[in-house]
């Protein structure tokens, strides 16, 4: 039974000293959090690119406006006047609205296809950038580890602010 307690012991007391070792070495490691949708939203780069893809898609955008304009105009018009027009008149401002409305579907397409094609090289961009500041703050502060995805985080690990005021002085 001694030897049983003995070891008992031994067993008790090298548990205490691993969690001792284990909350030493936590006290030591250093973590830190940043907020990447924050940083998508709020970095002075990502409202450089956002006005740019906005300057670059505004005359795409202001055409599909134009055109989606006619369609209703002349929906509103055979809505009007279909019931005065000839059988072959109507048909054929129905074949021009339905025409119209395919033209304008697959240049709504192609200017969605494009646009979010650009925004995602824009933010590619963004986090080349982000995660350049990110190593550079890391290693200036001694960082051991720093996530951007947490189920829980204390705010006194959000780095995300000194991240974004690097990113808009960096310019």
């Amino acid at each position: 039974m001694k030897h049983f307690y003995g070891a008992l012991g031994r067993v008790a007391l090298s548990f205490a000293l691993l969690s001792t070792a284990a909350a030493v070495a936590a006290a030591e490691l250093k973590i830190g959090f940043i907020d990447a949708e924050r940083i998508n939203r709020e970095s002075a780069p990502a409202e450089v690119a956002s006005k740019r893809l906005e300057k670059e898609f505004a005359p795409r955008a202001q055409e599909l406006q134009r055109r989606e304009g006619q369609i209703k105009s002349l929906q509103g018009q055979l809505e009007k006047e279909a019931m005065t027009m000839s059988e072959s008149d109507r048909r054929a401002k129905e074949q021009e609205l339905s025409r119209m409305t395919l033209d304008f579907q697959r240049m709504q397409r192609s200017y969605t296809e494009d646009l979010n094609l650009r925004r995602n090289q824009e933010l590619q961009t963004l986090f080349e950038r982000a995660n350049r500041v990110i190593k550079q703050i890391a290693e200036a502060e001694k960082f051991d580890l720093i996530v951007q995805e947490a189920v829980y985080r204390s705010p006194r690990l959000d780095i995300t602010e000194r991240v974004l005021k690097a990113l808009a002085s960096e310019r």
